[in-house]
């Protein structure tokens, strides 16, 4: 009952905080570990096994946050642990090249045919900049269209938001980027295709040189593509000499073990790939058709470098990683199904309780929202209650379930993550949103 739950010790986070107050921006190193959108004191973690978090008090929290996606197969697998540890004792960064580097793009491959030839990069950032670069000087053009709601790193020609209408470019969505630079970014709507072609014609007889998208939005939160639209996009850059460029940075071995271009049946000309390939090391990768790539140095014109890119200990994880995903395809179906188990199980504590809300859930990927009947769009998702969310978040980190500290972020599961954690999950989730009333 409300009034009676002993609220977990955390002294040690707090004190931990208060000194990175005075070393970082917020004391954080990423802005969504403040908890400023859901309140109360930032976890500090120290250890993680399997589903499992420990923070600096000792208290264990049930993870669905995954490290934002990497973490497919639960904190500090065996197999990929070991991998790391027999690359470390053989030195850990080497300026040329490995052959776990070789080794990992033919398994990405494997799982992703529409990345013929790819080059590994240390962020999902750096991949989307390079995969962008490489659409500029393939097509000769400069503008780019994204959609609303889609993240795509923190480069400043992303971090742009719609203009008053689809008669104005974009304009920025941060400080301290150039006007410039917005204008050369069109902005339209996920899943309404009439937006994209205004996109398109924005400047008579200009298309552009990329239309960049998440396949499935996992940024505002989880937010899938209506049928037909993911083919029409590519039917449209089709007539339009445009680059049809897939951020599977996120969707990638989550929403199916070839991304969403297996799931959707919908192959991109660039993909930009990331988190899972890593086991949970800095990792990410773009590619795309060999022709394309071909323009990449030192083959080609387009620059692009980084000492960290294929770092051995990345490598190494990644291919532990993807090996265990090749060796038992089932994990897919298997994360899938729990995942569909929880949702379902969320659904039914909405109705019980009369909570207005809604669950979007694909693959491996999940976001519970309140106050709305549905989210297809990123104007619906910001119509979501993110105060009711923030409730729900508190209550069930008091229980030891942590959530995504922001209503607009994707959830995951794990292969880590059992029945019996569903079943702990959906009764804390049952006690937190008696808050609610």
């Amino acid at each position: 009952m409300k009034g009676t739950r002993a609220l977990p010790d955390t002294r040690k986070s707090e004190a931990l905080h208060e000194r990175a107050l005075d070393l970082f921006p917020g004391g954080v190193n990423s802005p969504v570990r403040a908890f400023r959108a859901v309140g109360g004191t930032p976890r500090h973690i120290v250890s993680a096994r399997g589903a499992i978090l420990t923070d600096a008090d000792g208290n264990e929290l049930l993870d669905y946050v995954l490290g934002w996606g990497p973490m497919l197969l639960g904190h500090a697998n065996p197999s990929v642990v070991e991998a790391v540890e027999r690359q470390l004792r053989n030195g850990f960064l080497y300026g040329l090249s490995n052959p776990l580097e070789v080794e990992l793009a033919e398994r990405v491959r494997r799982f992703y045919p529409a990345a013929e030839r790819l080059r590994f990069v240390a962020s999902g950032t750096e991949a989307t900049m390079a995969a962008i670069r490489v659409a500029r000087a393939a097509t000769g053009r400069d503008d780019i269209v994204k959609l609303d709601g889609c993240y795509h790193g923190h480069a400043d020609g992303f971090l742009i938001k719609a203009g008053s209408g689809l008669q104005t470019f974009g304009i920025p969505d941060s400080a301290g980027v150039p006007t410039a630079v917005a204008a050369g970014t069109r902005v339209a709507k996920f899943n309404d295709l009439d937006s994209v072609k205004a996109a398109f014609e924005l400047r008579p007889g200009s298309p552009p040189a990329a239309l960049i998208l998440e396949p499935v939005i996992g940024n505002m939160g989880v937010i899938a593509p209506e049928p037909e639209f993911l083919s029409s996009l590519r039917a449209l850059c089709d007539r339009h000499g445009t680059l049809l460029v897939f951020d599977e940075v996120m969707t990638g071995f989550r929403i199916a073990r070839g991304g969403a271009a297996e799931r959707f049946g919908v192959r991109p000309d660039l993909v930009t790939l990331g988190k899972v390939i890593g086991g949970g090391l800095p990792v990410a990768a773009f590619g795309g058709r060999a022709d394309l790539m071909k323009l990449v140095a030192p083959e080609g014109p387009v620059y692009q470098a980084g000492t960290y890119a294929g770092h051995p200990l990345a490598m190494a994880a990644g291919n532990a990683t993807l090996a265990i995903l090749e060796s038992d395809s089932a994990i897919f179906r298997r994360v899938e199904a729990r995942t569909g188990l929880l949702a379902a199980g969320l659904r039914e504590i909405l109705a019980r309780r009369n909570v207005r809300g809604v669950v979007n859930s694909l693959g491996s990927m999940w976001t519970l929202f309140f106050g709305v009947d549905q989210v297809a769009s990123a104007d619906e998702a910001r119509r979501a209650d993110s105060k009711r969310y923030a409730t729900v978040f508190q209550g069930l980190l008091e229980r030891g379930v942590l959530l995504p500290p922001s209503a607009f972020e994707s959830a995951f599961l794990s292969d880590a993550h059992t029945e019996t954690e569903i079943d702990r999950t959906l009764e804390a989730a049952d006690e937190a949103m008696e808050d609610l009333a």
